[in-house]
């Protein structure tokens, strides 16, 4: 982390002299900016080198030890499934019905796949009044 930072403060650094001798030879504003990031970034590639280095080096090492600790979890996971672990069951269909609850009929009755017409299941109609 300390190196990330110390790169960091120096590309920063690098900058503010670079926009302060543009300002000083006259630039200004949006221009000054843009000249100022293209100096400062030509220079810290060059003399910024080795603390770029380092910084892509931790970068590397905390992605291969982020992997690494993925790759043992997974394999851990399917050991303990292997081991007995049943995996879970897939969730049951539906047990009734076309699965189209308040479908119409081509006459335009709604229906839940019972075929009454009524869009109730036979156990659930009322007696009819007579």
């Amino acid at each position: 982390m300390r190196s990330v930072l110390a790169y960091t403060a120096a590309r920063l650094l690098l900058f503010g002299v670079a926009f302060g001798l543009l300002y000083l030879l006259g630039a200004r504003g949006a221009l000054a900016l843009i000249l100022a990031a293209l100096v400062s970034g030509l220079v810290s590639y060059i003399v910024l080198s080795r603390q770029r280095d380092a910084v892509s080096e931790r970068i590397t090492a905390r992605t291969d030890r982020m992997s690494r600790r993925l790759e043992e979890g997974a394999a851990h996971e399917d050991a303990a499934q292997a081991a007995g672990a049943a995996p879970r069951p897939a969730p049951s269909p539906k047990a009734a019905g076309s699965g189209r609850a308040g479908a119409e009929d081509a006459d335009g009755a709604g229906t839940t796949g019972a075929g009454n017409g009524d869009g109730a299941r036979p156990e659930e109609q009322a007696p009819a009044a007579q």
